[in-house]
């Protein structure tokens, strides 16, 4: 079996991944991203200067994962207000831009909502776009320190599901520091685990058609020396029947109020694997990913991915986006594609859901809404 063993020491930590900066070079105001097209190739920088290079960057996956959107959705509207560009337009293209994503929308209402009081309130529009500014960076800072506090919930989680420690997770798409202002979401749980000396084993999905687990979650685990491996999203049952499984850690990008839970296409599998094999289910995921205005799964819009991300090979320096990127073809040209973005996992599969104010198990709407009430500032002992 293939893999990866950690290389550095459990105590020694690599520098932050520069995901996400704003910027103001003298030419203007510009949102910087680290292209996660380019991964793990190189650390290539995209700078968005305008909304629409924003939005074309989010529907690429350029930038992607639900925290993180929210966190751009609202650096797009300060982008708009500070730039003078018509902000009420801005915020609509931002928010369609990817409609399974409840954390963009999010972000771009908090800071847009902030922008158009300002404006109420003094009517200066260069001193809204400054608020609107500060919005997103409050954002960006409040999710850096969930994506703590999620981690410390979640690992306490697994100690008391799987005493003993020598864990052996299992995760699909990329949940680390690519998506968030902190570490991640259920990335960073298996991270902290390392830092523990209690993972054994990180099992990562390569999560096709466009490979995040291969391309990013891969290259997060290399970068902060972990014990991992690699494996087909297909060869999940047989590391699961072999007993090689402990725990799936996943993320999610939109929460019913039921609990069912929107994540990148393949995570149902592997709740069905898991419940079978009697193997806990864990989703962790920030409140605001919790949306209260979707009732059960069936509500959930699910996004439809172009079918050349099925039909054809491509590296990510020819470009990951679908359609024609010139990549090589591994169907017969015409081929009808079913290429969902994500799949939903209703709460019944759902051992539990991990979020910055706590874990709620078992998964019922009742207990998802008492936990996004609660109060933000919390304690961990």
């Amino acid at each position: 079996m293939a893999d990866q063993d950690a290389q550095s020491s459990v105590g020694i930590e690599p520098p932050p991944l520069p995901v996400l900066r704003w910027d103001e070079p003298p030419e203007g105001p510009v949102l910087v991203l680290l292209d996660q097209t380019r991964l793990p190739a190189e650390e290539a920088e995209l700078v968005c200067a305008d909304v629409p290079a924003l939005v074309r960057a989010i529907r690429t996956l350029a930038v992607r994962g639900a925290p993180l959107l929210g966190i751009a959705g609202a650096y797009g509207v300060a982008l708009a207000a500070v730039r003078g560009d018509d902000v009420a337009e801005a915020a609509d293209l931002l928010e369609r831009a990817r409609p399974t994503a409840v954390n963009l929308g999010y972000g771009v209402r908090r800071a847009a909502g902030a922008y158009w009081a300002a404006r109420e309130k003094e009517g200066d529009p260069e001193r809204a776009a400054a608020v609107a500014l500060a919005e997103a960076g409050a954002l960006h800072r409040e999710d850096a320190e969930a994506s703590g506090r999620m981690a410390r919930y979640g690992l306490a989680l697994l100690d008391e599901l799987l005493p003993g420690g020598g864990h052996r997770l299992l995760t699909h798409c990329n949940t680390g520091a690519l998506v968030s202002g902190g570490e991640g979401t259920a990335f960073a749980v298996a991270l902290g685990a390392h830092r523990e000396g209690r993972l054994r084993r990180l099992w990562v999905d390569e999560t096709r058609p466009l490979l995040q687990g291969a391309r990013l979650t891969a290259y997060e685990a290399a970068r902060n020396g972990m014990p991992y491996s690699l494996l087909t999203d297909s060869a999940a049952g047989s590391l699961f029947a072999a007993g090689e499984v402990d725990a799936v850690l996943i993320g999610a990008d939109r929460i019913a109020a039921d609990g069912s839970v929107a994540n990148k296409v393949g995570s149902y599998p592997l709740a069905v694997l898991a419940k079978y094999h009697h193997v806990p289910f864990i989703v962790v995921a920030p409140t605001t990913t919790v949306d209260p205005d979707t009732a059960d799964g069936a509500s959930i819009t699910v996004e439809q991915r172009p079918g050349g991300e099925v039909t054809e090979l491509t590296s990510p320096q020819i470009g990951a986006a679908g359609g024609d990127t010139g990549g090589l073809l591994v169907a017969p040209a015409g081929t009808p594609v079913y290429n969902p973005a994500f799949d939903i996992t209703p709460p019944e599969l759902v051992t539990a859901i991990v979020t910055e104010e706590g874990a709620v198990s078992p998964v019922t709407g009742v207990g998802l809404a008492e936990l996004c009430a609660r109060s933000s500032q919390v304690t961990i002992s």
